[in-house]
């Protein structure tokens, strides 16, 4: 098996889709094969060694996990689950099939370590999604990530949230609602007090419904950007406290351009992911568990790209991690670091040291 060391610099040569899309196809393909899923276990799975933790009433092997826009289609969760994450989440995915923004719409900042993409949730939809995950199912907590349409008006994008809930609740582990990605036109206002609360309230409802009809209560989290302020993200704990949400991924990607990147690509329209993310996400962490107190547990992702970074959310209140843009530039080792990173921050912690 190539090494990801050696295949990354053939990758880089591609432009940024392309190179993922040969990649997805590749781990789809793996998934639908025992014999490639075993060995990719042997190269990468078998290091990680495990740390359980329990949130959300589920119980992690380990608290690093796949970010949700890697595996929009659910092909591929068995080779993610392989290379050793505790959880994946997949999506996000919306009620009806999508194509997303045109080409281009995604770009690699290789000297930042970073990504620009405006993707806008390209979506096979759900019917397809599920297909393709009841066929592949990853052996580990597995979140299914929801969106709205991008042709449903935002007056009814609870229409949408409450459809695509009712489709994949009884195959998702827990459920994360994206009110967050900078890519749907007008979708972050879905943060703002008025419209989350009136979100939160329709998809409290439906949850209720759904769990007499099955017996199952699935946790919901939900998903924020992290060019919030603090009374913003006061007001978001507020509504995710009254609503009895299960935590709270934090964040998506940036629609800032911090000084000093790429500026042949800075001025690309699109969510910023990456190193240049790492500290305004960790900030917004450390914000959101000093309001929440311990409420609520918080999943941390944007920035993620070393093991330092994992353990450093982890320090900030996080609860569990997940991982992306670091994936794409320290490929599956990042995994092993990050559990093992966490693991020796939580030693420390014991020891006082």
């Amino acid at each position: 098996m190539l090494s990801y060391e050696r295949l990354r610099p053939l990758l880089f040569r591609l432009d940024a889709e392309t190179s993922h899309d040969l990649v997805m196809g590749a781990l789809g393909f793996a998934s639908r094969r025992r014999g490639m899923l075993a060995a990719i276990e042997r190269r990468y799975g078998s290091a990680v060694k495990q740390l359980p933790v329990e949130a959300m009433g589920l119980r992690f092997a380990n608290p690093v996990g796949l970010a949700a826009g890697l595996d929009k289609q659910a092909a591929a969760g068995p080779a993610f689950a392989a290379l050793g994450f505790g959880f994946v989440e997949l999506g996000t995915v919306t009620p009806e099939p999508q194509p997303g923004n045109p080409r281009p719409r995604m770009f690699r900042l290789a000297r930042d370590a970073a990504i620009i993409n405006r993707m806008g949730f390209n979506s096979c939809g759900v019917d397809v999604f599920l297909h393709n995950l009841r066929r592949r199912r990853p052996p580990c907590v597995t979140g299914i990530n929801i969106g709205k349409n991008a042709a449903t008006p935002l007056a009814r994008a609870l229409d949408d949230y409450r459809m695509a809930l009712r489709a994949v609740y009884d195959d998702a582990d827990y459920v994360s609602v994206n009110i967050s990605s900078p890519n749907t036109t007008d979708l972050r206002s879905l943060q703002e007090p008025g419209a989350l609360g009136h979100l939160l309230a329709g998809i409290r409802h439906c949850r209720h419904e759904l769990q007499d009809q099955t017996g199952r209560n699935v946790p919901i989290a939900v998903k924020i950007a992290p060019d919030l302020e603090t009374a913003d993200i006061e007001a978001i704990v507020r509504l995710c406290l009254r609503h009895h949400v299960d935590a709270i991924i934090a964040t998506n990607t940036t629609v800032t351009r911090p000084p000093g990147i790429d500026p042949r690509l800075a001025a690309q329209s699109g969510g910023l992911s990456g190193a240049p993310l790492s500290a305004r996400s960790t900030q917004v962490i450390a914000d959101l568990c000093r309001v929440l107190d311990g409420a609520l547990p918080v999943i941390a992702a944007g920035g993620i790209m070393s093991g330092a970074d994992a353990a450093a959310r982890i320090d900030a209140g996080a609860t569990l991690v997940q991982l992306y843009t670091g994936l794409i530039y320290r490929g599956p080792a990042l995994v092993c670091e990050a559990v093992e990173a966490i693991r020796a921050g939580a030693g420390a912690r014991q020891t006082g040291r």
